[in-house]
């Protein structure tokens, strides 16, 4: 079929260029701390992560005339730049079928559970604001020709809240965001990455103050390390990347959750996660939702000898039962445990899981339409589920293959693949189940303070997503975040640290040069590459989204084990300028053990099964069937609704975690919220004090 859309287009929205050049930050000052030369920077805010919501923290921090510095591992390299974020979430102003409020936008994005009720609201209200920001940046949202946005159906989502700009719409949002940035001319550093949080007391209160960090832009030392001191900090660099074998994140996106875990920064929600299918990493990462699905592509595996099995047709009952679910993976992409019951599409991901086990390739071919279950009829899109041959019909997509049909629907699937060498018109993609986004993260307030003062957390790295979310409302979280962080941080009474503020932190620095020192060359200690492995065999096996009950405490005592090795033999720096690879994994290690404490306390205190897992025992009572019979390997424990009002909340302390419950947070009902009343609250920057209420 003809394309229609110039192929200029389709690169602008495929292949985007980012600012070739961002204002560099000059060292502020140098210090000797144990005969070695240390470049300090002073800020007022520092935001370290420069994907979509750090960035736009960046820039409101910056228009609030707020001193604000970026720091960035590298730039344009984090998961909002390179991975598959492909829309964004918003109120729909009642211009939908169904209509739209506030309220009922907050409870779709709560409705899975574990998510506080203010923040829920916060980020319906938040997302006109946050998405008309982007689009005078320069966002390229379609519209129609009335000027209403082009909306579609998302996961966990009924009313079709999702716009896109295609597969790179995160990407387009880092740069419009950096093209303020540069703007604005906000000071970058591009290559610097933060080891650790340097914290004092400050009015009773353990305070964030600065960061040591490896910034290979500076040669003052041999370990290109630097010191970054601030009033603010705002964590902003996504999500643990390297923890899963099997994932979707870029490479090398390790994220700081396990510098403020190590910090004594309280994390919650950790257990959850979520998984999907998507291209393997080894080859490139991205998930196969939306209409990379819809299109109905032919699934299947390849063995060992190179033998094809359609082994979906093992699974559902009829063509059209298999098909109609391959579709619904479009926007129900996530696995979720009960839709692997009742012949739903997250059997489509558990028959995935068990052919990979088998050490089978499973590929997605968009040359042929699905075959056909032996012995019943043939694929035919006249004998397909009302919704799907309603959905293809609409969109003008009944041609005769897959490709065709993609081509029709989303143009931009195929160049994103053809930009990165794979041509859908040519040969097939392998892809799997695959660790996506980490839904909990960093304990925040209705501002997104941590619980360490002066600290913030936006996007992935903050806890706030719950169990389940809409699709694109990730995006939206760290939008409405940014913005949120900025507003708080210009109500308070800012200070810029001076060069005598340097005195608080020898203490700490010169500590961790004594570690790094005590690793260098270390023979006898781990190496970073073993304790890799390790790690994401570990959480991919044990702690993936099929999750046997009786592998978990197991696993959680070697990962504990594991980080009592790495205090106590160290793990080797090879070199002087990869000093960074033991901050890196030491980090990821107590990040894993404190997914695996947090899950284990969850299952053994009658936890079941939810967005991120199947827990699955003998003692589950839901079973998925096949076409064949109950799968009973896969019976799995069914979740209580006891566990949606509360989050599980960790604390690393004296080198142990501590553990609580805590109830979500409720809010009072926006009726009782009145304009006379209310004014002065806001005119007298009461609305940013601890546990304001409305009077």
């Amino acid at each position: 079929m003809t394309q229609n859309i110039p192929q200029e287009i389709l690169d602008s929205l495929t292949k985007v260029k980012m600012p070739d050049k961002v204002k560099s930050k000059e060292v502020d000052h140098v210090i000797e701390i144990s005969g070695m030369d240390i470049p300090i920077f002073f800020t007022e805010a520092l935001v370290l992560g420069s994907g979509a919501a750090g960035l736009r923290a960046a820039v409101e921090l910056k228009r609030a005339n707020i001193d604000v510095l970026v720091a960035s591992t590298g730039l344009f390299s984090g998961t909002s730049a390179c991975s598959g974020s492909d829309k964004q979430t918003l109120h729909t102003a009642g211009t939908s079928n169904k209509g739209d409020d506030f309220c009922q936008l907050a409870k779709d994005i709560g409705g899975g559970g574990c998510m506080d009720q203010d923040t829920a609201y916060i980020e319906a209200v938040g997302s006109i604001k946050a998405f008309a920001g982007l689009q005078y940046l320069g966002l390229p949202l379609p519209e129609d020709r009335f000027g209403s946005v082009l909306r579609y159906q998302t996961d966990h989502d009924d009313v079709g809240r999702a716009t896109s700009c295609g597969p790179r719409t995160s990407r387009l949002m880092v740069k419009v965001l950096c093209e303020e940035a540069v703007r604005l001319n906000i000071p970058f550093l591009k290559r610097c990455e933060g080891i650790q949080i340097l914290t004092k007391e400050i009015s009773g209160k353990i305070s964030a103050c600065g960061m040591l960090a490896i910034n290979k832009d500076l040669d003052h030392n041999k370990y290109n390390l630097c010191v970054i001191l601030f009033d603010s900090l705002v964590l902003a660099t996504g999500g643990p990347g390297e923890l899963y074998r099997d994932s979707v994140y870029p490479k090398f996106c390790f994220g700081s959750l396990g510098m403020a875990i190590e910090s004594g920064i309280e994390v919650c929600n950790i257990t959850e996660s979520q998984f999907g299918i998507g291209t393997r990493r080894t080859e490139f990462p991205w998930n196969l939702s939306g209409t990379y699905v819809q299109v109905l592509p032919y699934i299947y595996s390849l063995d060992k000898d190179g033998d094809e099995h359609n082994f979906l047709a093992d699974y559902f009952r009829t063509t059209k039962e298999l098909v109609s679910n391959v579709f619904r993976k479009g926007y129900q992409w996530p696995f979720h445990a009960t839709r692997m019951l009742d012949f739903q599409s997250s059997l489509v991901d558990l028959a995935i899981f068990v052919e990979s086990q088998k050490g089978h390739t499973v590929l997605m071919d968009f040359n042929r339409n699905p075959k056909p279950i032996e012995g019943l009829d043939e694929f035919s899109l006249n004998n397909l589920d009302e919704d799907v041959r309603d959905y293809l019909k609409n969109n003008g997509a009944l041609q005769d293959l897959p490709i065709d049909r993609l081509t029709k629907m989303n143009p931009l699937a195929i160049e994103l693949y053809k930009m990165h060498g794979h041509d859908l018109n040519e040969k097939p993609l392998p892809f799997n189940v695959s660790n996506q986004h980490m839904n909990g993260g960093i304990s925040v307030d209705l501002w997104n303070r941590s619980s360490l003062n002066n600290c913030y957390a936006v996007g992935e790295i903050c806890g706030t997503h719950g169990v389940t979310r809409p699709g694109g409302s990730a995006l939206n979280a760290g939008q409405v975040g940014g913005m949120r962080v900025a507003q708080h941080i210009k109500s308070k009474s800012i200070s810029k640290p001076e060069e005598a503020d340097l005195k608080s932190f020898e203490d700490q620095i010169d500590n961790s040069l004594k570690l790094i020192s005590a690793n260098l060359d270390n023979k006898s200690a781990l190496k970073w590459k073993d304790i890799s492995k390790e790690i994401q065999d570990r959480m991919s096996d044990k702690a993936g989204f099929i999750c046997q009950l009786d592998e978990i405490e197991p696993a959680l005592i070697k990962a504990k084990k594991l980080s009592d090795d790495i205090d106590q033999k160290g793990i080797v720096i090879s070199k002087d300028n990869k000093v960074v690879d033991y901050f890196r994994w030491k980090q990821t290690a107590l990040t894993s053990e404190a997914i695996l404490t947090a899950l284990n306390y969850f299952v053994k205190n009658g936890g079941g099964s939810r967005g991120a897992r199947a827990i699955c025992s003998n003692k589950g009572s839901k079973i998925p069937l096949s076409k064949n019979g109950p799968i009973k390997e896969f019976s799995f424990i069914e979740e209580q609704e006891k566990d949606k009002d509360k989050k599980i909340v960790l604390k690393f302390k004296n080198n142990e975690f501590e553990i609580t419950e805590v109830p979500i947070r409720s809010m009072e009902s926006p009726d009782i919220i009145y304009f006379e009343k209310n004014w002065s609250s806001f005119l007298n920057n009461d609305i940013f004090k601890d546990n304001f209420k409305h009077s």
